[in-house]
């Protein structure tokens, strides 16, 4: 007996470490950090989800740029990630679609057996190396489409739905090793040391939300009304399983950013970006409550204005949370 268990051993400890490489083959540019890819997050997108992660041009080639809805002078039709910097940071990226038709579009693309959205630029990576063997790796996500929260799971009481959703997490690294990870949520998010979330290898899981498309560090049904407290359950829940694996190393393109000038630069010059330069938003304006398609309550929207992108996520803030004026907690353990 003692020999097959010292096998099984060696296989199960040859299998966690791995898992990283294992998982898929990445090809990412030479010039890349080795430790921005080998302690990526893995993404687990909910079961059930239909709004999967979208091309970034199949979004712009199905989208116009608005402004108070009114369409406004682009550089091309449609436009690209290559132009797109060009157009004016009050517009909206306005889908041409009635969303609530459900085009196919807006519904993004399925990652495959090895967690690649084939055909899709889907994430990007953008590295800020901050001095002092302190490097932020930002993993951002992108989604056509986010379906709000459900008051009490109500369908009839739907709101936060609105086309256009950046998602991502950030992991702090002193002297090439992970200290901590940031998962966004909503208007805020959590963040736990690195050595205490789940892992497969050395890669830190994400449990993506449902509709909603916010991170958690664990499954299951999560609360978002109280910032950097997710509940077992509330009034608004978000909800997460262990369903598609997506790996967003496989379709992402690798950026730059230095802190001091604001400007992108793509690792080995292998992806545009000027796109990085776009500081309108992702999506379209809030509706006015005499578009027959909105609703409001309480004043909460049932389709709210898209976001903006990832020039505006903080990607030089100080602290592993964004500085938004809500205490900053790091949890050591896995806990709401």
């Amino acid at each position: 007996m003692f020999p097959q268990l010292a096998l099984a051993v060696i296989a199960l400890v040859a299998s966690v470490i791995c898992a990283p490489t294992n998982l898929h083959d990445r090809q990412a540019p030479s010039d890349v950090p080795d430790y921005v890819m080998k302690y990526a997050p893995i993404l687990f997108l909910h079961s059930t989800d239909p709004y999967l992660p979208t091309d970034f041009q199949l979004f712009l080639n199905n989208t116009t740029p608005r402004v108070n809805f009114a369409a406004v002078p682009g550089p091309s039709n449609p436009l690209t990630l290559s132009n797109l910097d060009q157009v004016s940071a009050d517009a909206y990226l306005t889908s041409n679609d009635d969303v609530t038709k459900n085009p196919s579009w807006i519904k993004g693309t399925k990652p495959d057996a090895s967690g690649k959205t084939n055909n899709a630029i889907t994430a990007s990576v953008i590295v800020n190396d901050k001095g002092n063997g302190v490097v932020d790796a930002f993993y951002m996500y992108f989604y056509a489409y986010n379906y709000g929260g459900e008051v009490l799971g109500w369908k009839a009481l739907n709101f936060g739905n609105h086309v256009g959703d950046w998602e991502h997490t950030m992991v702090r690294f002193t002297n090439g090793l992970p200290t901590a990870i940031w998962y966004s949520q909503h208007a805020n998010g959590e963040a736990f040391t690195y050595a205490a979330v789940e892992k497969i290898g050395l890669r830190p899981v994400v449990y993506v939300a449902s509709g909603s498309h916010a991170n958690y560090a664990i499954p299951g049904i999560h609360s978002h009304v109280i910032p950097n407290l997710n509940l077992p359950g509330g009034v608004l829940q978000d909800y997460t399983d262990r369903g598609v694996m997506w790996d967003p190393l496989l379709a992402a393109w690798f950026y730059k950013y230095d802190a001091g000038t604001s400007a992108f630069e793509a690792f080995g010059g292998e992806a545009p970006v000027a796109w990085l330069g776009f500081r309108g938003h992702w999506g379209d304006m809030e509706y006015p409550t005499s578009d027959k398609r909105q609703v409001k309550l309480f004043g909460q929207a049932k389709f709210g204005s898209g976001p903006t992108g990832p020039v505006d996520k903080q990607l030089n803030r100080s602290k592993i949370c964004p500085e938004n004026g809500i205490l900053c907690i790091v949890r050591s353990i896995l806990a709401p």
